[in-house]
């Protein structure tokens, strides 16, 4: 059985090990600024093998509780972004 509530950051950090990873960390600036409002519930839809799980992965690495990612997402466009540190691990 998985676990559910904060998952941790390790499926993201193998997937920064990837040689084929593309920074979409601006989807996590999107989805901060949609929080408190009508539109926080989002679908992450993609076709398939378009990384869902991927972006799933750095979600939970992002908000999870149970780990410190601010290292994981150093050097990538989330980090200028003003809510990224507000958000991360909350």
């Amino acid at each position: 059985m998985g676990i559910y509530l904060n998952p941790g950051n390790e499926g993201f950090r193998s997937a920064l090990n990837s040689q084929i990873y593309v920074d979409k960390t601006q989807m996590l600036a999107y989805t901060n600024s949609v929080l408190d409002s009508e539109q926080r519930y989002l679908c992450v839809s993609r076709p398939r093998r378009f990384g869902k799980s991927m972006a799933l992965k750095m979600l939970a690495a992002y908000y999870s509780r149970g780990c410190d990612s601010a290292d994981l997402f150093r050097g990538f466009k989330i980090e200028q972004n003003e809510t990224f540190r507000e958000h991360l691990n909350q």
